[in-house]
């Protein structure tokens, strides 16, 4: 199967050169270039990609916006691109719906992997992103209580959010509570599903915010699908 993927950045030079790099493989191909926001949106209306690399700073309609509109009137899923990796676009980006967020200095094989994992329906930052967004949710003054909005989660569901907002891979995960690798895909599912979660990574920030993890509260190993390195944690 063929990831087809469309490439948006108003730099020419650097949009040519992920599209370039992206179409020599062979499970992939650049259907469209986009030089920005307005373009990538009208392009994956057209063309129905599977994937759309977005950077974040582009003219008419930046890439959180286009990010935005992808994400709700589609099911293509969206990497943003940028030179930056402050808190700010990190949640603005995730909370728009982004599956993955890499900075441009990305590696040519990383840049290719992501791509991969997200069409495969993972999620997956840069590590130094990640390192980012766990510390700003680890530090700090005590969180909130769990709210209400974990009260859907039946008792096995919560464990699992607990343990994949600590970083935990579904084989580990499985380890912990003592059931099989499949229970363990079903429980993710339905955590995603009744929190109405597009990933995993959204399942740990909504972990953070409703205090179901503690401040101070380390993640296990280096997060859930994280980063290019680490493999990424499916559902």
């Amino acid at each position: 199967m063929t990831i087809r993927v469309v490439v948006a950045d108003d730099q020419e030079l650097v949009r040519s050169g992920f599209a370039m790099i992206l179409d020599a493989q062979p499970d992939i191909e650049v259907v469209a270039e986009a030089g920005d926001g307005t373009e990538a949106v009208e392009a994956v209306r057209r063309l129905a990609p599977d994937v759309a690399l977005l950077d974040i700073r582009m003219p008419r309609t930046d890439g959180i916006e286009a990010c935005r509109a992808i994400s709700a009137e589609s099911g293509c899923r969206t990497v943003m691109l940028t030179t930056f990796d402050t808190d700010a676009y990190v949640y603005e980006a995730l909370h728009a719906g982004a599956s993955g967020f890499l900075l441009k200095d990305v590696r040519r094989d990383d840049l290719v992997h992501a791509v991969r994992v997200v069409a495969a329906g993972d999620s997956l930052l840069a590590p130094s992103v990640a390192r980012r967004l766990v510390e700003q949710y680890t530090a700090g003054g005590p969180r909130r209580t769990t709210d209400s909005r974990l009260d859907v989660l039946t008792g096995r569901e919560r464990e699992t959010l607990l343990l994949l907002a600590r970083g935990l891979s579904n084989a580990e995960i499985a380890a912990e509570l003592v059931v099989s690798d499949h229970t363990v895909k079903t429980h993710v599912g339905n955590v995603l599903a009744k929190l109405g979660l597009r990933d995993r990574i959204q399942a740990v920030i909504c972990a953070y915010e409703t205090g179901l993890v503690a401040a101070g509260s380390p993640p296990h190993g280096g997060g859930a699908g994280t980063g290019p390195s680490p493999a990424p944690g499916r559902n």
